[in-house]
């Protein structure tokens, strides 16, 4: 059963339209993050689906009933924003009971919630402490717990992780993925950390300029990109892109980078003269000096564990990743094999994926 639906949604902003037409569907218990640059429209539509913002045309459904124009607070949802918006005042405890106080549910409910809540986030032993005694960690599981104590049908979480440092945030991620799998609630999540959604996700929706470029699971986004954008969004670090002209005069297809030649995957009926874009990820080409392909050496990151080799080939900046320490000097002669099952061809003019 589908938990949330939306068709046709629209949202303008007196005469500026930032969406049109957006239709998909959540099924229950599913983890979806909404994935997308600023201003793509993502937070604007978790909003209209917490009942923040109108919808201008168009529905959204709840478990098949319509909910547009319910208010927030009968929309059965729960949803924790980017900062951490706590009473300072309050305790942990009561932070997290807040909800439950003004509704005034019994005493002894509230206790059970707040508890049950505070075992799940590992916040047993703080329920006692002011927020200024948390860390940020603990102060976003705090938030959380706000929102675990309602027993939402629906979790709605807003770029939660944006103001940790990269060690919370790794940590938070799994918080966040451990609470979803044990409570079996429908979550969907808004960020533009495309690592969030790879490792969080049970389905992404990547989008830009209010539109929706591409729906599925983190494998069959990162392994088939619909278009160039999707592409380069996803995946860290960055696909190479490289530009150029389909030959069909020698024995296979090729791809011809100013004056050097990238080799094409088989299989593809490619007319000559045809502009493409070349995508191949960084972890996808190898270092190999028996390779006649090669570039001419940039610089080299190591992080220790990996070289990443940055070089020019064709006029192009390529990227390849090495699993072992690398040392050569700035314009020494970088050979390269790209994996021609992993190569991801786009039109250069409308930057859709060439199947």
């Amino acid at each position: 059963m589908n938990a949330v639906e939306y068709e046709g949604i629209a949202k303008r902003f007196g005469s500026v339209s930032v969406m049109e037409d957006i239709s998909f569907a959540i099924s229950e218990k599913k983890f979806v993050v909404l994935l997308g640059p600023s201003g793509c429209g993502k937070t604007t539509l978790l909003r209209m689906t917490s009942g923040l913002e109108k919808v201008s045309k168009g529905e959204i459904r709840f478990f098949g009933n319509r909910i547009n124009e319910v208010h927030p607070r009968d929309r059965d949802i729960a949803m924790v924003f980017q900062t951490y918006a706590l009473y300072p005042q309050m305790k942990v405890f009561d932070n997290i009971a807040f909800s439950l106080q003004v509704r005034k549910q019994p005493k002894a409910e509230i206790k059970k919630r707040v508890e049950e809540a505070a075992e799940i986030l590992d916040l047993t032993p703080y329920l006692q402490r002011y927020p200024k005694a948390l860390s940020g960690g603990q102060r976003q599981r705090v938030a959380m717990g706000r929102a675990l104590v309602r027993h939402p049908k629906v979790f709605l979480f807003d770029e939660p992780l944006s103001n940790l440092d990269a060690k919370l945030r790794a940590q938070m991620r799994y918080e966040i993925r451990r609470i979803h799998n044990q409570l079996d609630t429908t979550t969907i999540y808004v960020t533009h950390d495309q690592i969030e959604a790879m490792t969080m996700a049970d389905e992404i929706v990547v989008m830009q300029n209010g539109i929706i470029e591409q729906i599925g699971t983190p494998d069959e986004i990162y392994d088939r990109p619909a278009n160039r954008f999707v592409a380069d969004f996803i995946g860290s670090p960055s696909i190479n892109f490289v530009e150029g002209v389909v030959d069909t005069t020698s024995s296979a297809p090729v791809l011809q980078v100013e004056s050097q030649q990238l080799p094409l995957p088989t299989g593809l009926n490619l007319e000559p003269g045809r502009e493409l874009i070349y995508g191949i990820r960084p972890l996808d080409i190898k270092h190999d000096q028996g390779s006649a392909l090669s570039g001419s050496l940039d610089f080299i990151e190591n992080t220790g564990a990996e070289s990443h080799v940055h070089f020019m080939f064709g006029g192009n900046r390529m990227r390849l990743v090495k699993h072992e320490r690398l040392s050569l000097n700035p314009g020494e002669t970088v050979n390269f094999l790209p994996d021609l099952e992993k190569v991801h061809l786009f039109d250069k003019q409308s930057g859709a994926r060439i199947n």
